[in-house]
Protein backbone atom coordinates (compact mmCIF):
# COMPACT_ATOMS: atom_id res chain seq x y z
CA UNK A 1 0.00 0.00 0.00
CA UNK A 2 1.05 3.08 -0.44
CA UNK A 3 3.41 5.23 2.23
CA UNK A 4 2.31 8.31 3.95
CA UNK A 5 3.73 11.68 2.57
CA UNK A 6 6.71 12.60 5.26
CA UNK A 7 6.93 16.06 6.14
CA UNK A 8 10.31 16.68 4.89
CA UNK A 9 11.23 15.31 1.58
CA UNK A 10 15.04 15.31 0.00
CA UNK A 11 15.68 17.04 -3.33
CA UNK A 12 16.65 14.09 -5.82
CA UNK A 13 17.55 16.19 -9.51
CA UNK A 14 19.62 12.99 -10.78
CA UNK A 15 17.23 9.72 -10.21
CA UNK A 16 20.00 7.45 -11.50
CA UNK A 17 21.89 8.09 -8.10
CA UNK A 18 18.97 6.88 -6.07
CA UNK A 19 18.13 3.65 -8.42
CA UNK A 20 21.95 3.01 -7.96
CA UNK A 21 21.64 2.68 -4.54
CA UNK A 22 18.69 0.20 -4.64
CA UNK A 23 19.61 -2.17 -7.20
CA UNK A 24 22.81 -3.54 -9.31
CA UNK A 25 23.33 -1.94 -12.18
CA UNK A 26 26.54 -3.41 -13.96
CA UNK A 27 25.99 -6.23 -16.05
CA UNK A 28 22.61 -5.42 -16.09
CA UNK A 29 19.62 -6.19 -19.34
CA UNK A 30 17.38 -3.50 -18.32
CA UNK A 31 13.88 -2.68 -20.32
CA UNK A 32 11.88 0.87 -19.71
CA UNK A 33 8.76 0.89 -20.73
CA UNK A 34 7.33 4.30 -22.33
CA UNK A 35 11.30 5.53 -22.74
CA UNK A 36 10.68 8.85 -24.34
CA UNK A 37 14.20 10.51 -25.30
CA UNK A 38 15.25 7.83 -22.89
CA UNK A 39 17.83 10.60 -21.06
CA UNK A 40 18.28 7.61 -17.71
CA UNK A 41 19.33 4.83 -19.84
CA UNK A 42 22.01 7.12 -21.60
CA UNK A 43 23.08 8.50 -17.94
CA UNK A 44 22.86 4.63 -17.05
CA UNK A 45 25.21 3.74 -19.96
CA UNK A 46 27.59 6.00 -19.51
CA UNK A 47 28.39 4.99 -16.04
CA UNK A 48 27.72 1.42 -16.33
CA UNK A 49 28.79 0.64 -20.22
CA UNK A 50 28.58 -2.70 -19.59
CA UNK A 51 24.76 -3.28 -18.88
CA UNK A 52 22.22 -3.23 -22.12
CA UNK A 53 19.14 -1.27 -22.38
CA UNK A 54 16.40 -1.80 -24.35
CA UNK A 55 13.83 1.42 -24.54
CA UNK A 56 9.85 0.68 -24.97
CA UNK A 57 7.99 3.59 -27.09
CA UNK A 58 4.71 4.13 -28.39
CA UNK A 59 5.37 7.69 -29.87
CA UNK A 60 6.41 7.33 -33.12
CA UNK A 61 7.88 10.49 -33.54
CA UNK A 62 9.90 9.88 -30.79
CA UNK A 63 10.71 6.21 -31.91
CA UNK A 64 12.07 7.89 -34.82
CA UNK A 65 14.72 10.02 -33.04
CA UNK A 66 15.49 7.50 -30.78
CA UNK A 67 16.52 5.68 -33.97
CA UNK A 68 18.43 7.92 -35.31
CA UNK A 69 20.67 8.69 -32.26
CA UNK A 70 21.74 5.01 -31.11
CA UNK A 71 25.04 4.00 -28.45
CA UNK A 72 26.34 1.13 -27.79
CA UNK A 73 24.43 -1.08 -25.58
CA UNK A 74 21.34 0.86 -26.26
CA UNK A 75 18.40 -0.40 -28.46
CA UNK A 76 14.65 0.54 -29.16
CA UNK A 77 11.65 -1.42 -29.87
CA UNK A 78 8.10 0.23 -31.07
CA UNK A 79 5.95 -1.07 -28.76
CA UNK A 80 3.53 -0.74 -25.27
CA UNK A 81 4.19 -1.61 -21.69
CA UNK A 82 0.82 -3.78 -22.50
CA UNK A 83 2.24 -6.14 -24.66
CA UNK A 84 6.04 -6.19 -24.58
CA UNK A 85 7.78 -7.97 -27.35
CA UNK A 86 10.31 -10.39 -25.42
CA UNK A 87 10.83 -13.69 -23.79
CA UNK A 88 10.07 -14.59 -20.51
CA UNK A 89 12.38 -13.73 -18.09
CA UNK A 90 14.41 -11.87 -20.75
CA UNK A 91 15.28 -8.79 -18.07
CA UNK A 92 17.05 -8.23 -15.01
CA UNK A 93 15.33 -4.59 -13.93
CA UNK A 94 12.59 -3.13 -15.24
CA UNK A 95 12.01 1.22 -15.58
CA UNK A 96 8.54 2.86 -15.67
CA UNK A 97 9.93 6.54 -14.96
CA UNK A 98 6.62 8.92 -15.51
CA UNK A 99 5.20 6.44 -17.61
CA UNK A 100 3.02 4.06 -16.05
CA UNK A 101 0.04 6.62 -15.41
CA UNK A 102 0.00 7.10 -19.75
CA UNK A 103 -0.61 3.57 -19.94
CA UNK A 104 -5.07 3.19 -21.20
CA UNK A 105 -6.22 2.62 -17.42
CA UNK A 106 -7.78 -0.47 -18.87
CA UNK A 107 -4.54 -1.45 -19.80
CA UNK A 108 -2.04 -1.10 -16.57
CA UNK A 109 -2.89 -4.86 -14.83
CA UNK A 110 -2.12 -6.28 -18.01
CA UNK A 111 1.32 -3.96 -18.62
CA UNK A 112 2.29 -5.11 -14.94
CA UNK A 113 1.91 -8.81 -15.87
CA UNK A 114 3.51 -8.00 -19.15
CA UNK A 115 6.29 -6.81 -16.83
CA UNK A 116 6.56 -9.72 -14.50
CA UNK A 117 6.59 -12.05 -17.48
CA UNK A 118 9.69 -10.72 -18.68
CA UNK A 119 11.54 -10.40 -15.56
CA UNK A 120 14.28 -12.81 -14.32
CA UNK A 121 13.32 -13.86 -11.12
CA UNK A 122 14.47 -11.42 -8.80
CA UNK A 123 14.55 -9.27 -10.78
CA UNK A 124 13.54 -5.19 -10.41
CA UNK A 125 10.87 -3.34 -11.65
CA UNK A 126 11.38 0.73 -10.25
CA UNK A 127 8.40 3.28 -10.42
CA UNK A 128 8.56 6.34 -10.61
CA UNK A 129 5.10 8.45 -10.41
CA UNK A 130 4.74 12.28 -9.93
CA UNK A 131 1.99 13.08 -7.33
CA UNK A 132 -1.18 15.10 -8.08
CA UNK A 133 0.20 18.48 -5.80
CA UNK A 134 2.00 21.17 -5.99
CA UNK A 135 2.39 24.18 -7.89
CA UNK A 136 3.01 22.48 -11.26
CA UNK A 137 0.61 20.27 -10.86
CA UNK A 138 -1.98 23.29 -10.81
CA UNK A 139 -0.65 24.63 -13.57
CA UNK A 140 -0.50 21.37 -15.68
CA UNK A 141 -3.69 20.38 -14.93
CA UNK A 142 -5.33 23.30 -16.73
CA UNK A 143 -5.08 21.51 -19.91
CA UNK A 144 -4.45 17.99 -18.87
CA UNK A 145 -5.58 17.15 -15.35
CA UNK A 146 -3.91 13.61 -15.08
CA UNK A 147 -5.50 13.35 -11.35
CA UNK A 148 -7.45 10.15 -12.58
CA UNK A 149 -4.85 8.15 -14.06
CA UNK A 150 -2.31 8.85 -11.76
CA UNK A 151 -4.55 7.44 -9.05
CA UNK A 152 -5.20 4.73 -11.12
CA UNK A 153 -1.01 3.75 -11.33
CA UNK A 154 -0.99 3.65 -7.72
CA UNK A 155 -4.17 1.45 -7.73
CA UNK A 156 -2.76 -0.81 -10.36
CA UNK A 157 0.64 -1.37 -8.28
CA UNK A 158 -1.42 -1.89 -4.71
CA UNK A 159 -3.43 -4.87 -7.37
CA UNK A 160 -0.11 -6.17 -8.49
CA UNK A 161 0.95 -6.65 -4.83
CA UNK A 162 -1.90 -9.15 -3.86
CA UNK A 163 -0.39 -11.66 -6.59
CA UNK A 164 2.09 -13.67 -5.47
CA UNK A 165 5.23 -12.57 -8.74
CA UNK A 166 5.44 -9.39 -6.59
CA UNK A 167 7.02 -8.17 -3.26
CA UNK A 168 7.34 -4.65 -2.51
CA UNK A 169 11.31 -3.89 -1.67
CA UNK A 170 10.63 0.36 -0.69
CA UNK A 171 9.19 3.49 -1.00
CA UNK A 172 10.32 6.78 -1.18
CA UNK A 173 9.08 10.06 -1.92
CA UNK A 174 11.37 12.51 -3.16
CA UNK A 175 11.20 16.34 -4.83
CA UNK A 176 12.40 16.84 -8.26
CA UNK A 177 13.34 20.43 -9.36
CA UNK A 178 12.95 21.73 -12.95
CA UNK A 179 13.14 25.28 -14.74
CA UNK A 180 12.00 26.87 -17.65
CA UNK A 181 13.37 29.96 -19.35
CA UNK A 182 9.89 31.51 -19.98
CA UNK A 183 6.87 30.46 -21.35
CA UNK A 184 7.48 29.76 -24.83
CA UNK A 185 9.42 26.91 -23.23
CA UNK A 186 7.30 25.43 -21.11
CA UNK A 187 4.81 25.07 -23.81
CA UNK A 188 7.11 23.50 -26.00
CA UNK A 189 8.58 20.88 -22.92
CA UNK A 190 4.76 20.24 -21.46
CA UNK A 191 1.84 21.62 -23.24
CA UNK A 192 2.81 20.49 -26.79
CA UNK A 193 4.67 16.50 -26.33
CA UNK A 194 4.98 14.86 -29.01
CA UNK A 195 3.06 12.19 -27.49
CA UNK A 196 -0.46 13.74 -26.64
CA UNK A 197 -2.62 16.41 -28.10
CA UNK A 198 -4.25 18.35 -25.24
CA UNK A 199 -6.25 20.30 -27.63
CA UNK A 200 -5.30 23.74 -26.14
CA UNK A 201 -7.07 26.57 -27.46
CA UNK A 202 -6.85 30.16 -27.07
CA UNK A 203 -8.21 30.58 -23.51
CA UNK A 204 -7.21 27.43 -21.80
CA UNK A 205 -3.21 28.93 -23.53
CA UNK A 206 -4.04 31.84 -21.53
CA UNK A 207 -5.35 30.69 -18.35
CA UNK A 208 -2.35 28.83 -18.74
CA UNK A 209 0.44 31.36 -19.21
CA UNK A 210 -1.44 33.58 -16.23
CA UNK A 211 -0.87 30.82 -14.03
CA UNK A 212 2.83 30.39 -15.17
CA UNK A 213 4.11 34.40 -15.24
CA UNK A 214 3.99 34.55 -11.51
CA UNK A 215 6.66 32.13 -10.93
CA UNK A 216 8.79 33.80 -13.26
CA UNK A 217 11.92 35.65 -12.20
CA UNK A 218 15.19 36.89 -13.77
CA UNK A 219 16.56 33.45 -14.19
CA UNK A 220 13.01 31.54 -15.41
CA UNK A 221 10.51 29.79 -13.55
CA UNK A 222 11.36 27.42 -11.14
CA UNK A 223 9.22 24.18 -9.55
CA UNK A 224 9.47 21.43 -7.28
CA UNK A 225 7.85 18.25 -8.41
CA UNK A 226 7.29 15.41 -5.76
CA UNK A 227 7.71 12.00 -7.14
CA UNK A 228 6.26 8.41 -5.60
CA UNK A 229 9.30 5.91 -6.06
CA UNK A 230 7.93 2.22 -5.68
CA UNK A 231 10.40 -0.74 -6.07
CA UNK A 232 9.02 -3.85 -6.47
CA UNK A 233 10.80 -7.26 -6.65
CA UNK A 234 9.69 -10.32 -8.85
CA UNK A 235 9.56 -13.53 -6.65
CA UNK A 236 11.32 -16.43 -7.35
CA UNK A 237 9.67 -19.43 -8.78
CA UNK A 238 8.60 -21.71 -6.68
Amino acid sequence: MTAPLPPALPLINNELELLSRLVPLDGQDIVELGCGAAAMARLLLASHPDSRVTGLEVDERQHAKNLAALQPGLSFVAAGAQAVPFPDASFDLALMLKSLHHVPVALMDQALAEVARVLRPGGHLYVSEPLYAGPFNDIVKIFNDEKLVRAAAQAALDRALLLPQWEEVEQKYFDNSMRFVNFEDFEKRVMQPTFADHRIDDAKRAMTRASFEPHMGSEGAFFERTMHMRLLRRRAED
